[in-house]
Order: structure tokens, then C-alpha cells, then sequence
């Protein structure tokens, strides 16, 4: 018999063996107890939560001869057949590489039939945001009224790509990131049962990488089993190519004290290592964001005793503003480098900037009454006293220009604002930041729209497109709302986009006068 990864043999059999999702197995296990199993279901979440493993147990659980408490026995044959995959009434296509009307209309024509051997016939879609327009189209009429012995099981990670109209038909669960304590948890089991010695803070460090994904985190620790006797901290660095923590600790020091020629030393040494830069630039950024979050909540979990009293070190030296921004600079840094194929000189040149004095950006006063009028936060400048100095000559310049540059807030939701101080009062800076200036309206009965006056940076995609960030904005919206409702980002839609940038060319006027810069939000 060949060789069988770990994530496949480790599998969930049972809904009680998933990891971090009791929220949904329980209310499946609930629905096939009450015998209420619906006919389509949207699974949706991160790579790696255990959306296939969820289908695949309803799916046998739903077929089962002999199910017990809501779940499958395993023992009968419907259950045997389904697990060695030799039960054709249960199907699973992969949506990335069947897009097309063709393989939908397969499907079409295959659920009139009555199934051979189960009591149901089960589809299990998975990626299906892939399918073309033509695909959903031709699945919305039978997935609106299949025939009684099919069940659809539908699994994405991007929900927001699909149609209202299938959304519409499907019940939604959604998967959640899976917390570090429970995958470390779930390995210490497969380490036992594996025969792999590994250290705590080994498992840690792989659950940490793999960011809530319980099969990345089984991925990599198989990596460092396979040529390691014991699997250590520094085990898990070396395979996945992160520098080690000292360099890490040695970078973030030097931007924060500004320090170009340290900085390029220690650059230095990691690409003489032959380090990925890549994953490099990515601790970098983690390691900052953790000193952020220290610094405003005075703890990390993932950190030793020693490690906390260096990122003490390090966050008692800089501000919140200038975390937040370094961040954005470097995660800017991350995505031009995607796309160079000089890496290390980019990298080199963006770590060298990160360390330089930023220059000067003044807000003026009536700019900042504007924003703080709209719920947005005040934004930060670094000279108060160069800010306090020109307000007098920028308000004199401005009484022009219209006082009021936010975009018109009449078709606005009247809880929008809200939600947005509730974001800023909870600590999600970096969701709040990115909404800034922004509206919101209702598209349709399942749909809000938040609207952004241009086009939103890459960066910006990456926060709000973030599966945990949404789902927190997607709650926000559904508690005022009083229903569940989807959100969609759209871009340079808003009905006065036009005053605001005849108002925004006004400011640039002014700014060119006095030799300052207006931070547009």
C-alpha cells in the first residue's frame, strides 16, 4: 500500500473529531437528528478548516444505515464504501477545473436518476466561486428544486463571488479560523499517535504558520518529521526558510531607531544564509504587528518571557502611528515585490526606506473637524508644532473650498457611522483605518454595499478581503440590521465623487502654496 499524507490519514471521520467548528457540527448533528437536512448547503471559510471534511461527513452521515446521535457509524457498508470512495452516489467535483455549462448540465441530467445503491445522491462542489456565469446559471434552477433523494454541498473560499440568487437557496455556515491553542492540540494527538517527537514551542510556531489552516499546520509538521529525529523550534525555521528570531528582533530594532547601516547588516547575513526573502518580509511584518498589539494590550500568547521583554523594549521606543505605519510600509514593500524579479534589491531599498525620517505631513484643523464629524479618528501627524503653526494660514486659504469633503451622507445606512465607532472602540484598527471616509447602502435584501470614493490600494483589498475582517464587519452589519446580510466593496461609485474631487483639487492648491502634503483618506 503507498504512502499516505498525513492530512488524509488524519482526516476527520466524525463531526466530534473536527477542530474549532463545534458552532456548525453541532447544529448538523441537530438537523439529522430532527431529521431536517436541507437539500443545498454553502460551506465557506479559510483554506484548511474543514470545509471537504464537514461535506464529506454529512454527506455520509446523511446515507448511513446505522447513524448514531447524528453521526456515521463507519461500519456499514453505505459508510465503508463512502470513505474508500467507491460509492458512486456521492460525488465530488472540483469546481476550479469542471467550470463550465457542459459539467453542470451533466449534473443536471444525472439527478433525475434515482441513486444505485444510497438513499441519497450527494454533490459535493468544492471551489465553486469558479464555475462561469453560464455554470451558475444553469445550477440555480435545480438547486432551487432538486429532486428529494440530492443534496448539494457547495464549499468556497470566497462566498462573495457567487451570485445572490445561489446564496439565496443555500443554507450558509460559515468556517472559522481555527484558534492556535486547538491546533496545537489537534498535533500533539497526531504526534502521539505518529510516533513525532516535537517541542511545544515547535507546535506552536507551526500553528502559527499555518494561520488557522489545521492542514497547513499537518503539511509542515510532516515536512519536519520526515528528516528530523525531534522536531524543534529552530527545526521548523530552517524547513520553512524564516530567519531566526535574534535577525528578526535585529531588523525591527533598526527601522524603529532608524538605523539604515544596522539594518543592512543584518540584511546582509540573512541573504547570505540564502533565507527566502519572501517569508523573511512576512515575519518582519508579524513581528511589528505584535509589538503594536502590546503595546495596546500589554500581552502576546505566542511569545517566551525573554521574547516579551525585547517587544517591550521595542514598543516602549515607538508610537502606535508609526507601528501602524511602518506596517503599511512594509507590507507595500511585500507586494511590489511580488512582482519585481530584482527581490533583494527591492527588499534591500524598501527596509533602508522604512528606516529613513519620514517627511513632514501636516492635517489641517478644519480637515480634521471634518473627519471626526463623519466617526472617523483624527489622523495622526508627527510635528504638532509645524501643524499648529500653519493652521491659521490654511484655514484663511481654504474658506473657498467646500468645509465638508467627505462624500454626501443621505443615502448613507443611518447605522453605518455606528458600526464604524464600534470597529474603532473594539481595537480593529487596521478594518477601521481601511473604511475611513467610507458609505454604505443596501443592494438588495441580502447585500450591503460599502462604497470608496476611488479605488482601493492593494493593501487595503488584503485587511477588508480578510475572512476573519469581514465576517467581524458582516456581524456589526447583521446586528443592526437585524438579519444576516453579505458585503461587497465597490469602488469609486459614490453619487458626489465629483464635488469631492473639485473640493480635494482646492486643498492640492492650497497645499502647493504653503509646501505641505493633505493626507487623502
Amino acid at each position: 500500500m503507498g504512502y499516505t499524507a498525513l492530512y488524509r490519514k488524519f482526516r476527520p471521520l466524525k463531526f466530534e473529531d473536527m477542530v474549532g467548528q463545534a458552532h456548525i457540527t453541532r447544529t448538523l448533528k441537530n438537523q439529522i437528528i430532527a431529521n431536517r437536512v436541507g437539500h443545498a448547503y454553502l460551506f465557506n471559510g479559510g483554506r484548511g478548516t474543514g470545509k471537504t471534511s464537514a461535506a464529506k461527513i454529512l454527506a455520509r452521515t446523511v446515507n448511513c444505515l446505522n447513524p448514531q446521535n447524528g453521526e456515521p457509524c463507519n461500519e456499514c457498508e453505505m459508510c465503508r464504501d463512502a470513505i474508500t470512495g467507491s460509492l458512486i452516489d456521492i460525488v465530488e467535483m472540483d469546481a476550479a477545473s469542471n467550470n463550465g455549462v457542459e459539467d453542470i448540465r451533466a449534473i443536471r441530467e444525472a439527478v433525475n436518476f434515482l441513486p444505485t445503491k444510497a438513499k441519497y445522491k450527494v454533490y459535493i462542489i468544492d471551489e465553486v466561486h469558479m464555475l462561469s456565469t453560464g455554470a451558475f446559471n444553469a445550477l440555480l434552477k435545480t438547486l432551487e428544486e432538486p429532486p428529494e433523494h440530492v443534496k448539494f454541498i457547495l464549499a468556497t473560499t470566497e462566498p462573495q463571488k457567487l451570485p445572490a440568487t445561489i446564496l439565496s437557496r443555500c443554507q450558509r455556515f460559515d468556517f472559522k479560523r481555527i484558534k492556535t491553542e486547538d491546533v496545537v492540540k489537534r498535533l500533539k494527538i497526531i504526534c502521539t499517535e505518529s510516533d513525532i517527537e516535537a517541542s511545544e514551542e515547535a507546535l506552536k510556531l507551526i500553528a502559527v504558520l499555518s494561520e488557522g489552516a489545521m492542514r497547513d499546520s499537518i503539511s509542515i509538521l510532516e515536512r519536519c518529521a520526515q528528516e528530523n529525529t525531534k522536531i524543534e523550534e529552530e527545526t521548523v525555521r530552517d524547513l520553512v526558510g524564516i530567519p531566526k528570531m535574534e535577525y528578526i528582533y535585529k531588523i525591527a530594532e533598526n527601522i524603529i531607531e532608524k538605523n539604515s547601516e544596522g539594518a543592512v547588516s543584518v540584511i546582509n547575513e540573512i541573504l547570505n544564509e540564502g533565507r527566502d526573502i519572501d517569508n523573511f518580509l512576512w515575519e518582519i511584518i508579524k513581528y511589528m504587528k505584535d509589538i503594536l498589539v502590546f503595546k495596546t494590550c500589554n500581552s502576546l500568547e505566542v511569545y517566551n518571557v525573554q521574547e516579551q521583554e525585547k517587544i517591550k523594549e521595542l514598543a516602549d521606543k515607538s508610537s502606535k502611528e508609526k507601528l501602524i505605519e511602518i506596517i503599511y510600509d512594509l507590507s507595500e514593500l511585500a507586494n511590489d515585490i511580488k512582482w519585481s524579479s530584482q527581490k533583494n534589491i527591492m527588499f534591500e531599498a524598501g527596509i533602508i526606506k522604512a528606516c529613513m525620517e519620514k517627511r513632514v505631513e501636516v492635517v489641517p484643523t478644519y480637515i480634521r473637524e471634518t473627519t471626526q464629524n463623519s466617526s472617523a479618528n483624527p489622523i495622526p501627524t508627527q510635528n504638532a508644532q509645524t501643524n499648529r503653526s500653519y493652521n491659521s494660514e490654511i484655514k484663511k486659504e481654504a474658506t473657498s473650498a467646500p468645509r465638508t469633503i467627505s462624500v454626501n451622507d443621505k443615502d448613507n445606512l443611518p447605522y453605518w457611522n455606528k458600526i464604524l465607532d464600534t470597529l474603532k472602540s473594539n481595537g480593529k484598527v487596521m478594518i477601521y483605518t481601511n473604511l475611513i471616509g467610507t458609505r454604505a447602502k443596501q443592494i438588495d435584501d441580502m447585500t450591503v454595499g460599502i462604497e470608496f470614493s476611488g479605488k482601493i490600494s492593494a493593501f487595503g483589498k488584503t485587511i477588508l478581503e480578510n475572512y476573519d475582517n469581514k465576517t467581524e464587519i458582516e456581524r456589526l452589519i447583521a446586528m443592526e440590521a437585524g438579519q444576516k446580510m453579505h458585503v461587497k466593496y465597490l469602488e469609486g461609485v459614490n453619487a458626489n465623487i465629483k464635488q469631492e474631487k473639485q473640493g480635494n483639487s482646492q486643498l492640492d492648491d492650497i497645499s502647493k502654496k504653503i509646501n505641505i502634503n493633505i493626507i487623502d483618506e
